[in-house]
């Protein structure tokens, strides 16, 4: 039986988007956006500014932003893909609110993500401490740059899903 596959993102500039875009069409995945309840301006982007929104909850361990939405039928994925812009080296917060909003007993998470310059750094150890009950971790990817359907559905295939 073939795998029920979600691409989940959060994404500011649409890089990230792009992303989830194309790895959903090589996996054959649905696509979920996750969208802040109270929405990024470009002032609480502005990592320069210690005082913007960004700043702030990437300072703030407990930092949960809320998320406008959920997946109703979240049960039914076998495999989540998590995609996220790094911000000051590691995920933004709002996908750690995400991890901690569903069940992943069971199922087989894969970050992936985008960034200017950094790699993933300690992302993936902190995001497992979100979701202990996931069935199991596969190794992320950075997404920089353009990504081809063939080489997305190649990495997807060597995942074993």
């Amino acid at each position: 039986m073939k795998q029920r596959l979600l691409v989940a993102y959060f994404s500011c500039s649409g890089v990230t988007a792009n992303a989830a875009r194309v790895l959903a069409e090589a996996a054959g995945a649905d696509l979920y956006e996750i969208k802040p309840e109270v929405p990024y301006t470009a002032e609480d982007l502005n990592w320069n500014n210690r005082k913007s929104r960004s700043t702030v909850e990437m300072n703030d361990p407990g930092s949960r932003p809320a998320i406008a939405d959920n997946i109703a039928n979240m049960a039914e994925y076998d495999a989540v893909f998590v995609g996220f812009p790094i911000w000051w080296y590691t995920a933004p917060t709002i996908i750690k609110t995400f991890l901690e909003s569903y069940d992943f007993s069971g199922k087989t998470i894969i970050p992936f993500a985008t960034s200017g310059g950094s790699g993933f750094g300690k992302t993936e150890a902190d995001l497992k401490k979100c979701c202990p009950a996931a069935g199991a971790w596969k190794t992320g990817r950075m997404m920089n740059g353009r990504q081809s359907v063939e080489s997305l559905a190649a990495w997807i295939n060597d995942l074993n899903l």
